[in-house]
């Protein structure tokens, strides 16, 4: 008898077969189509390390140097499998009000080879490291979340030295950019996208920058972003310091709030948020906001917002949006943890970005199957719950009714007639586990 464990297991098994046969169809040969398949199997399998050489053991290679051709000299292209997972992301996760987050996180790495290393802060060692540096975006809705575009931050000691570059086989054409602007290039590829984006957040490293902010006013797309609290706040009436602006609001302008639910539960807040004034007589569909968060048990902890939003908005939305920021770490946490998106040992450019892609397609995979067992056990239990209740009322007392098995009958049931006629089923069990099950 099948059981509900292979069930699922044949439900995901399905999906990813489904998935790479989409995305195989960007590699022309099948080789390298092949070896794409067993890279994010055993991305996805029960891998120790997930470099080439444990990989390839997964897959049944006796070497890992076909997995090392799919990363370094087979012919393809990594920006049309992120076409294709930004897809696949808007298909199953996608929502009217999501909303696309940027964030960078550092690869701690030795030596000066590999492409765009050098010893420079890491928030995720929390201290300058010798590390390489990507620039992400992640999409977020109510169904789940996940990495949906990527940039690796070349700084000025790599894009001045065209030899260096020669050697870690960066394009000519690649001059040097900084966070923000790889990152307004990733928002403008994401509009410009399936997916479906109301909002855009980022922290004070991005939100601190009037390109970036006013490249989203100009698109139309709302944004809820972090800035530190000597960020220059303007409009017609004048300028000042945020924190200046917000040091000013009555007790009661505080509301007590939660900005999503983390690892301990709710995320609880006082918030504090002002519309900033606008031209006289102007009826804008957008207005601009400052808004504060301030911590509950360090009420000396602020921390500051600029928001730009439609004209009906609730402040209520403006701080789930502000909230959605946290998202992103938690792709980043799964995709390390789960998909191995830190742990390869490429070192040229076209390595990095071949790697970090197929693992953020495993990592969305991963996503898509998580919001598909929610939505799965959320119907199971509407269904459960659509049954009648065995406690009956009758003449001012409670009866508990025994339901009929099939082939009986019984006069709670309102079935008389013999074996077969219709008897209410056993209720279905509800489940809302998305618990990970293992990809053969």
């Amino acid at each position: 008898m099948e059981t509900e464990s292979d069930v699922q297991a044949g439900l995901w098994d399905a999906e990813l077969e489904s998935l790479l046969l989409r995305v195989g169809e960007r590699f022309g040969r099948v080789e390298p189509r092949r070896r794409m398949r067993d890279y994010v199997r055993g991305l996805l399998g029960p891998v120790g390390r997930k470099n080439s050489w444990q990989l390839a053991e997964h897959a049944g290679n006796a070497t890992p140097y076909g997995l090392q051709r799919l990363l370094s000299w087979c012919q393809w292209e990594a920006d049309e499998i992120r076409d294709d997972l930004q897809d696949y992301v808007a298909e199953r996760l996608g929502q009217p009000d999501g909303v696309l987050i940027i964030d960078d996180t550092g690869f701690l790495k030795k030596g000066a080879v590999s492409a765009g290393v050098q010893r420079q802060y890491s928030g995720t060692a929390g201290r300058t490291e010798n590390c390489q540096i990507g620039v992400f975006a992640a999409y977020a809705s109510a169904k789940g979340r996940a990495l949906v575009d990527r940039e690796l931050y070349l700084p000025k000691s790599w894009t001045e030295d065209p030899d260096r570059c020669r050697t870690a086989r960066i394009p000519e054409d690649k001059s040097f950019a900084t966070k923000p602007e790889l990152a307004r290039a990733m928002v403008r590829r994401a509009l410009d996208s399936a997916l479906p984006i109301a909002w855009v957040t980022a922290d004070a490293a991005y939100g601190q920058e009037w390109h970036f902010r006013r490249m989203l006013e100009e698109a139309g797309v709302g944004y809820v972003l972090a800035v530190p609290k000597s960020q220059q706040v303007k409009s017609p009436a004048g300028g000042w310091r945020i924190d200046h602006v917000l040091t000013g609001a009555p007790a009661e302008a505080w509301e007590r709030m939660s900005c999503g639910n983390g690892a301990k539960g709710p995320r609880i807040y006082d918030w504090a948020a002002t519309k900033l004034p606008t031209i006289e007589g102007s009826d804008p569909t957008h207005y601009r906001w400052v808004l504060a968060r301030r911590s509950l048990a360090r009420p000396e902890e602020i921390a500051y917002y600029l928001a730009f939003a439609p004209a009906d908005v609730t402040v209520s939305e403006l701080v789930r949006v502000a909230g959605a920021r946290w998202a992103i770490e938690e792709c980043f946490q799964a995709a390390k943890n789960e998909c191995g998106l830190d742990q390869y040992e490429v070192r040229r450019y076209v390595g990095w970005y071949r790697h970090i892609t197929l693992a953020m397609l495993a990592h969305t995979f991963l996503a898509a199957m998580a919001a598909h067992a929610l939505e799965r056990g959320a119907e199971e239990t509407v269904r459960a719950a659509s049954f009648p209740s065995p406690w009956q009322k009758s003449d001012g007392s409670w009866t508990l009714s025994i339901p009929a098995r099939p082939g009986t009958s019984h006069p709670d049931t309102g079935s008389t007639g013999p074996a077969g006629a219709a008897t209410r089923p056993e209720p279905a069990i509800a489940t809302t586990s998305a618990a990970r099950t293992p990809i053969g």
